[in-house]
């Protein structure tokens, strides 16, 4: 009794490692599904990158970025999200007609010496994929 359970384990065992090849073979073989990219926002964007050059410490700053609306549909600005807490945000919350114009406030808070770049993403419901605005600039201490 003790040989025909014995027998069986290493019956199974074997038949589990021949199989267990073929079906990663079989899964290497299937080809992964591919999604197709969602298309980018068809609104017009006057610039998506602002400097604002030298800016003096503990002096916010702000930028209007404008857009078009150059789509036949009704565009709604859906979300906006700036990267980080130095960086408040506003925007048109009312529904964009075409050919309206639009905006997102960008206002940093010039908090710390140095060099920056901050990233403020807009969604709209025009599209899934985000568009990417930049403020950038330098951060200096006052002179006395």
């Amino acid at each position: 009794m003790k040989n025909l359970k014995l027998s069986f384990f290493a019956l199974a065992g074997a038949l589990f490692l021949v199989a267990a090849p073929a079906s990663a073979q079989t899964a290497k073989a299937t080809p992964a599904t591919v999604t197709a990219p969602s298309k980018p926002s068809m609104v017009t964007w006057t610039k998506d990158v602002h400097d604002f050059g030298d800016l003096k410490k503990a002096v916010p700053a702000s930028y209007d970025f404008t857009f078009k609306n150059t789509t036949k549909e009704t565009i709604l600005i859906t979300n906006v999200k700036a990267s980080c807490g130095c960086t408040a945000t506003n925007y048109t919350k009312t529904p964009i007609k075409p050919g309206e114009m639009a905006s997102v406030t960008a206002t940093f808070n010039a908090a710390s010496a140095g060099p920056f770049s901050k990233a403020i993403t807009v969604t709209t419901n025009d599209s899934e994929t985000p568009k990417i605005l930049t403020i950038k600039g330098k951060v200096v201490e006052p002179q006395s």
